[in-house]
């Protein structure tokens, strides 16, 4: 059995690589178990000069591995590169912080009594990791858990696998050998690997409905699933609002990767009286984008990577328009696997279009009466991700921020990650953290060490 891989573009095979069979998964697991437990013994620091020294492969290799990106799932090349970068950042941010993160926590002297909590490794981590940031969201969970004194597997999305075999090229240097590997399964074996007693944690980035699926697979054991289910992100362009840098922002973070991005913005939301200055000011910046081969260094927006979100993201403008939406812009599939950035005004709050993930380029704007209507409606969703909040008034911003049930909220920015912020969810965007010191405790759990001393 293999799994072949199709460019989005060209619709050329990128690859076709052997999936995994259940001898080959054993002996993956019981080398990740073996390294792991070796792996744990060294210290804090000489785990991270390890792994920072594995990740000069990627500076190595950086240009073929883009280019690997672009060929799976479309990626404009110079995002692709970005991406790099990206990773970079991340893995070198959690790298600075391990050795104080991982420190023990010593409690206020107790004459007699020593005390302390230790954050210990977890055993072997469990990777699954989504297509449209192959690199970022991998390595959100694999640095910091090496760097916890854990083993990881890697299982990619079916469409993105040579970036799973990156990382365990790029980790092949770390010793004992196995401690980090990648494995090519379909869905049912993915379900069993997670039920497998040998695996100690699961990380999963991907859609609301593969979430429910990976954590039915681990039901039957007392681990815990991370899960990072995507967002129906909103955004409030507020009435003291720049709308020159609001609107390039908004547009940006809808747009940015197609819209395939789990903290895309979604939902616009826009003063009544500001609505026509926003829609004249978003208009030619949809029109800018270049659709076009996403090997390309000019090409500002690749193909969609999966066909099938041709249907939903036409059916949702329709649906849209016929519930009273104008559609001012796009909306329809153009030649290949594009959908074109898109512009509509005014869809109904329980439309599709309004409530379910698009995963698209489009731009969805809605008038509101005041803050606490913008408030009502942004909140107003079964996933809580990101929202961002367009305002110089920071009191403002304040306010937002203590009333909005998302996991991150943006002020004058949108669609962005900072590495020392907790990445999480609420609702059905799932729960769990990675990435900054919060990341470290996900990826351990505490040991309590009561010591008597006299």
């Amino acid at each position: 059995m293999t799994q072949r891989v199709i460019d989005p573009f060209s619709g050329e095979t990128v690859c076709e690589l052997p999936k995994d069979t259940a001898a080959d998964l054993e002996t993956k697991l019981d080398a990740a178990v073996a390294a792991q437990r070796v792996w744990a013994e060294l210290p804090v620091a000489e785990r991270a000069a390890r792994v920072g020294r594995a990740l000069g492969w990627f500076r190595d290799h950086g240009e073929q591995v883009a280019l690997d990106i672009t060929r799976q799932m479309g990626k404009p090349i110079a995002q692709s590169r970005n991406e790099l970068g990206g990773l970079f950042e991340r893995a070198e941010h959690m790298l600075a912080i391990a050795e104080d993160a991982l420190a023990p926590e010593v409690l206020p002297e107790k004459p007699g009594f020593e005390r302390r909590i230790e954050h210990v490794p977890l055993g072997v981590v469990l990777d699954i990791a989504a297509w449209n940031y192959p690199l970022v969201i991998t390595i959100n969970v694999l640095v910091p858990a090496l760097l916890a004194g854990n083993a990881v597997v890697v299982k990619h999305s079916e469409r993105t696998p040579l970036c799973g075999r990156h990382f365990t090229q790029a980790f092949a240097s770390l010793e004992p050998a196995g401690l980090v590997c990648d494995a090519i399964l379909d869905h049912p074996d993915t379900a069993r690997l997670v039920g497998d007693p040998r695996i100690d944690h699961v990380s999963f980035t991907g859609s609301v409905e593969g979430g429910r699926q990976v954590q039915s697979a681990a039901r039957e054991r007392f681990i815990d699933v991370g899960l990072e289910l995507g967002g129906k992100d909103a955004a409030y362009l507020a009435e003291d609002a720049d709308l020159e840098t609001a609107v390039a922002g908004v547009v940006d973070g809808a747009c940015y990767n197609a819209g395939q991005s789990c903290c895309g913005v979604e939902r616009i939301y826009v003063p009544t009286d500001r609505l026509d200055e926003v829609v004249e000011r978003a208009r030619p910046l949809l029109e800018a984008y270049t659709l076009a081969d996403p090997k390309l260094d000019d090409t500002t927006m690749g193909p969609l990577a999966n066909p099938g979100a041709l249907d939903l993201l036409e059916g949702q403008v329709a649906a849209a328009v016929q519930g009273g939406a104008q559609l001012l812009l796009g909306g329809a599939r153009v030649e290949r696997c594009f959908f074109p950035p898109t512009l509509v005004v005014g869809a109904a709050d329980d439309s599709s279009l309004m409530r379910d993930e698009s995963f698209g380029p489009i731009v969805a704007i809605t008038p509101v009466t005041d803050d606490a209507d913008a408030l009502r409606r942004m909140n107003d969703s079964d996933l809580g991700l990101t929202a961002s909040v367009w305002t110089a008034d920071a009191d403002r911003a304040e306010w937002f921020a203590r009333r909005l049930d998302v996991g991150t909220v943006f002020q004058n920015r949108c669609d962005s990650l900072d590495p020392a912020l907790p990445w999480t969810g609420v609702k059905n965007s799932g729960r769990g953290s990675t990435l900054s010191t919060h990341g470290f405790h996900h990826l351990t759990r505490r040991k309590s060490l009561h010591f008597k001393r006299s």
